[in-house]
């Protein structure tokens, strides 16, 4: 009985990082998100710019997907145009599969075309607005395609001809073995993200905040959701006073960005704070004048 195994590695590189080259030979020119300012009706056209940098042609395809994400770190990249957030029906994009040759760099080029009215989202649990306001986004994944997979076209030449062209390629169409392997697939999701103007709330909730301690470290970890309309970027920092009032420092819990109806997490390392009786201000700055705070006290017994 034949018996196929197939291990797939797959790595996934978020729009807030800078493309670098990876093992497969392929990386993003420029940042991993398009974000624009537009309105209802308006029509816009971008690029996305993919290298080459191995040695082999690489086979790649291009496919959208929705996206969100919570603050214990799960990601959702479900069907597009599912949310009710998603741009992906607003956005057409060709190639959707190209190979590229060595040190060569090719282009996808999409067309985003905003409609007056939101799309209605298939769920009917999901409030509507009727209005376009805030932020709407969705995903472009690049992903490279291997040799030996399947959807190789690759792999269909082999099957058209029927004759294998070397050992490694025979080693794929061996029948009657078991198959071991491992293949790296790189994955880059690209974010599109659409701004109506400067419309929409801006507004963040306070999930939950504790202390905690990790390794040799006591951290100050603060839950946050978007409850709002539009995208933000917060900064969000801990001032601390002690029990007479007096200044104890600032304290940077790093800087994200969040989507409406998605939700963050922050770790504020205060180690360094002697054991006590502490009020603390942990302020989120979303840049604009939107800033939002709230007070706890703190025991730090150790």
């Amino acid at each position: 009985m034949k018996t196929r195994i197939r291990i797939i590695c797959l790595a996934l590189v978020f729009s807030f990082l800078i493309a670098s080259s990876t093992d497969a030979g392929v990386s993003i020119i420029g940042g991993l998100s398009h974000q624009k300012k537009t309105k209802p009706g308006e029509i816009y056209k971008g690029s996305i710019l993919i290298k080459n940098t191995g040695t082999e042609p690489q086979e790649i395809k291009i496919y959208q997907t929705d996206y969100q994400f919570r603050f214990d770190g799960s990601n959702n990249y479900g069907p597009p145009g599912k949310l009710k957030r998603s741009n992906a029906n607003w956005l057409s994009f060709n190639p959707h599969r190209l190979i590229i040759p060595p040190g060569e760099v090719s282009m996808v080029n999409y067309t985003v075309k905003v409609p007056n009215e939101p799309n209605l989202p298939d769920d009917p649990n999901l409030p509507n607005d009727p209005n376009l306001v805030g932020t709407y986004w969705s995903m472009l994944m690049v992903e490279g395609i291997p040799k030996s997979s399947r959807e190789s076209s690759y792999w269909s030449m082999l099957m058209v001809e029927g004759i294998p062209k070397s050992s490694r390629e025979s080693s794929l169409l061996e029948k009657g073995k078991t198959k071991v392997g491992i293949t790296q697939i790189i994955r880059y999701g690209i974010q599109m993200i659409t701004h109506m103007g400067d419309t929409g709330e801006r507004k963040l909730k306070f999930l939950e905040t504790k202390l905690l301690r990790e390794a040799e470290k006591r951290l100050l970890q603060v839950d946050m959701e978007n409850i709002g309309q539009r995208w933000l970027r917060l900064s969000l920092w801990a001032e601390l006073y002690d029990e007479s009032g007096r200044y104890i420092g600032k304290f940077d819990g790093g800087r994200k960005h969040i989507y409406p109806g998605t939700s963050v997490r922050y770790k504020v390392d205060l180690s360094n704070v002697p054991r006590g009786n502490y009020k603390a201000l942990v302020v989120a700055d979303c840049g604009e004048d939107y800033i939002f705070g709230a007070n706890f006290n703190l025991k730090f017994e150790k």
